[in-house]
């Protein structure tokens, strides 16, 4: 039986019938059993039949990823010990919650005598609509002016004995619909709200879809099969159902294809978003926040002013608390000017100090005054978003914030006022860096702010330099790298090629890109660099001389410790006159002769150069000193490769008392001692010792460093070596094995320490007695050594020296001789003749010789 009503249709659907009734906001109720009048028509009156009342919307066509939220929805009204059991669907608008509630609805219609929807958003529509519910229930006549309509609705409700489900839909806040909420009765009451503002025990936030369902959402709706663009389609609308759909409708509308659609998002995204028309929703993307962003400029400027910093950030969790913490020390005029201080000690600005804070907008200034600065304020202005769901649940200092309130949010202001809420953020950002980032103790801070940074600090500011220092020191040498790359290129731009801070971004970047794994390219970096820093700043300058010694450093790491000793000798006395004998960089400079004089062969005089420099630094700079107890550490290590390991694992077992007892038994320090301790007692012949030892360094190492900082990585193929040393080659090639990827992932393929153990696999598998796989191995591994190191660097030699090994040990003695032919040559010409490496080639080409057939 049907009412005339304005929009959709509200009908009673007989109790064994299955059909559902769909209404608009503003329909006619009808009475319970029969209907008298339609519009000015009169009909005879007919019996009363059995009637269920259902008034939903319209069913969502697709409803992806939310099975999971429709069971949790029922498995809370069930579990629910109060009835009628309440649940309320909050989250950011245009997240799905009325296609939630519809979807339980729909799939749960027959285990209800009862299902209505009713809009909340206004009270003056709600009671209306209860007022059509109440008629249709046959508590009241149309129009007529009796009882409170809610209260018959609530004694009605509360009087039968079969379930009922209510839905308040967009409810504005709990206080809304406090007085309408079904008192008693055995039904259930599902809301939905962008407030967050709920009882825990009530309340059920609505996330986002997961990236998967999301990604079959937009195929779906489109009809589209380009799942790499969906995926990206997806990551910039955030997984946003409306955004989702509304992109969907606009595709069909406009027939374009989805890498079309991407590539406007990211050169057109504010008139995007005004675009297309989802179905099942009234408002777009665009258009969807604003009525909250109108109420909060008007009642809460604070919390409209923090919704605009916050949306400057990157879509992370981002520490608010952290951030705003600056305002509450310094007024905005100061941290302005301790921004310039920091930008000149940067040497990004030549101007004079004063032309750049009077350069500062005075409306930036207002823009930060307007910013909450006490805990107080903060919390009220979080509050205020969270009840608009505009951010999400504050979490240790964190909240989140959609992609698209972010956008949405700056892209309602002008591009000057975008700007300067921009360099707001980045002010803020660069007050709660900390100095000293290669500090461990600062890591952390720069972890949690990493994204944030990215996103609001340019190239040339000092943050991102302090940043790209607390990559390398971190360990991520290769971020490291190419974040000093475009601090580089974009100080050339700005300042011009000679600038000191664009050399000096120069060098940094050398640096880490031979940490990255390239020693060859940093030394051509530093050598390309040095006859520029001669030039502006002159030959005896220190940051010339700090070049100089890089670059022998690195010419040393690519394979030529030769010319590395030479250059260290040729420093050695610069440093002495321009700084003194026994200036620190002094000290270091004959520190690393000494290392190379070592790695270029002469091991005796290494260990009697530091041994003569150790009564220095202990004099100079005091027997516990970082420096002195790195000199004791390589005067041990130089020790034990003259051939004196018990005196090498004495010495390192001396120092370990002295490291642990300054620097702390968890310091990275003292772990290295730990790792040469364990080391030397293998070569004492102590391998399962050795092994032992590494095994109980690993967790440390994991623990304190991380499980893949390279320190940790290096600790966990000691432990694979010696555990193959002590006789188990099986679980060596095992551990090299679950290594190798780490490496591959963290390092890159190309990295030296990549490459070594591929070595060691290689060997370790041999070992086990599988010659055939070794040889191929080191086949594989040979072509590699010889790109990224040199055809004639040590590691490579070797790699051929064992290619050759195996390649006999496979049956193969005449390509073993063949390949030993081959390589001793360039051994002899490389080494010297009497190098124990030529020596053992040699031998090897003999024996190989004898047992290849005529």
């Amino acid at each position: 039986m049907i009412g005339r009503g304005e929009g959709q249709r509200s009908i009673v659907v007989g109790r064994q019938e299955s059909g559902l009734a769909m209404t608009g906001d503003r329909s006619t109720a009808v009475t319970g059993g029969h209907v008298e009048v339609i519009g000015d028509v009169h009909l005879p009156a007919r019996p009363q039949v059995a009637t269920r009342p259902v008034q939903l919307a319209p069913r969502p066509p697709r409803l992806v990823g939310r099975d999971e939220a429709v069971a949790e929805l029922r498995e809370r009204l069930l579990a629910s010990e109060v009835r009628p059991a309440v649940v309320a669907v909050h989250g950011l608008g245009g997240v799905g919650k009325t296609s939630l509630a519809l979807e339980y609805a729909y799939r749960h219609q027959h285990d209800y005598e009862l299902v209505w929807q009713l809009p909340a958003a206004d009270p003056a529509v709600l009671s209306a609509a209860f007022a059509r519910l109440a008629a249709l229930m046959g508590l009241r006549e149309l129009g007529a002016n009796a009882a409170d309509p809610v209260d018959q609705v609530h004694a009605a409700l509360a009087a039968r004995t079969e379930p009922w489900l209510l839905i308040f839909d967009n409810v504005p806040e709990a206080e809304a619909v406090r007085a309408v909420l079904p008192p008693a009765g055995p039904g259930h009451v599902l809301i939905t709200s962008r407030s967050g503002s709920w009882p825990r025990d009530r309340g059920l936030e609505l996330p986002v879809l997961d990236l998967e369902s999301a990604a079959l959402l937009l195929l779906a709706s489109t009809g589209q099969d380009d799942a790499v663009a969906a995926a990206a389609v997806v990551a910039e609308l955030g997984a946003l159902p409306l955004a989702l759909e509304q992109a969907a409708a606009y595709m069909s509308e406009t027939g374009l294809e989805l890498s079309e659609y991407l590539d406007l998002l990211h050169h057109q995204r504010a008139e995007l978003l005004a675009q297309g028309q989802a179905w099942g929703y009234r408002e777009r993307v665009a258009s969807t926040w604003q009525f909250a962003f109108r109420r909060l400029a008007r009642t809460s400027p604070q919390a409209i002013a923090l919704l605009r910093l916050l949306s400057c950030y990157a879509h992370e969790a981002i520490p608010y608390h952290l951030l705003l913490s600056p305002l509450a020390r310094w007024a905005p005029r100061e941290l302005f000017r301790a921004d310039v201080q920091r930008r000149r000690a940067y040497g990004r600005i030549p101007g004079p100090r004063t032309r750049v804070l009077r350069d500062v907008h005075p409306s930036v200034l207002l823009m930060m005054r307007a910013l909450p600065r006490d805990t107080l304020r903060i919390n009220a202005a979080l509050s205020a978003l969270r009840g608009h769901s505009l951010i999400g649940p504050p979490v240790d200092g964190t909240v989140t914030v959609h992609r698209l309130v972010q956008a949405v949010t700056l892209d309602q202001l002008p591009l000057r006022a975008q700007r300067r809420w921009r360099k707001v953020a980045a002010v803020l950002v660069e007050a709660v860096l900390p100095d000293n980032p290669g500090q461990k103790a600062r890591w952390a801070r720069y972890a949690r702010l990493l994204p944030h940074i990215r996103t609001v600090l340019g190239p040339t500011s000092p943050g991102m330099d302090k940043t790209a220092q607390y990559l390398g020191a971190s360990g991520d040498y290769r971020t490291a790298r190419s974040l000093f790359q475009e601090i580089a290129d974009a100080l050339a731009a700005a300042l011009g090629p000679e600038a000191v801070a664009t050399l000096t971004a120069r060098h940094e970047l050398a640096l880490w890109t031979g940490e990255a794994g390239d020693p060859a390219a940093a030394r051509d970096q530093y050598l390309e660099l040095l006859p520029v820093y001669e030039r502006v700043l002159g030959p005896e300058h220190p940051h010339t001389l700090t070049t100089r010694h890089n670059l022998a450093q690195w010419t040393g790491r690519a394979g030529d410790p030769v010319a590395a000793r030479d250059q260290y000798a040729a420093l050695l006395p610069v440093r002495q006159w321009v700084s003194g004998p026994e200036h620190p960089d002094t000290l270091t400079t004959q520190a690393n002769l000494a290392q190379w004089t070592g790695q270029a062969g002469d091991a005796a005089a290494a260990r009697d150069q530091y041994a003569a420099l150790l009564p220095v630094r202990e004099r100079v700079q005091g027997p516990e000193h970082p420096s002195t107890l790195i000199n004791r550490h390589e005067l041990a290590r130089w020790t034990g490769e003259l051939g004196d390991a018990l005196a090498a694992r004495d010495q390192y077992a001396a120092l370990l008392l002295v490291r642990e007892r300054v620097s702390g038994p968890h310091h990275p320090d003292t772990l290295t001692v730990r790792h040469e301790l364990a080391r030397w007692t293998g070569e004492l012949g102590e391998a399962a010792a050795a092994r032992d030892q590494f095994a109980a360094l690993v967790p440390v190492r994991e623990r304190v460093q991380g499980p893949e900082h390279p320190d940790t990585l290096t600790a966990k193929a000691s432990l694979a070596q010696w555990t193959g040393k002590a006789g188990d080659a099986a679980a060596a090639r095992d551990l090299y094995a679950a290594l190798l990827p780490v490496r591959e992932r963290i390092l890159g393929p190309d990295h030296p320490d990549t490459l070594t153990i591929r070595h060691e696999l290689a060997r370790w598998t041999g070992e086990l007695g599988e010659a055939a796989a070794a040889r191929d191995q080191y086949a594989a591994l040979v072509p590699v050594r010889a790109r990224v190191q040199g055809a004639e660097h040590p590691d490579t030699l070797t790699a051929r020296a064992n290619l050759a090994y195996w390649t006999g040990m496979a049956g193969d003695a005449a390509g073993a001789r063949d390949l030993c032919a081959a390589l001793l040559p360039v051994r002899t010409r490389v080494l010297g003749a009497g190098h124990p490496a030529t020596v053992t080639t040699r031998e090897q080409l003999a024996h190989w010789t004898a047992h290849a057939r005529p």
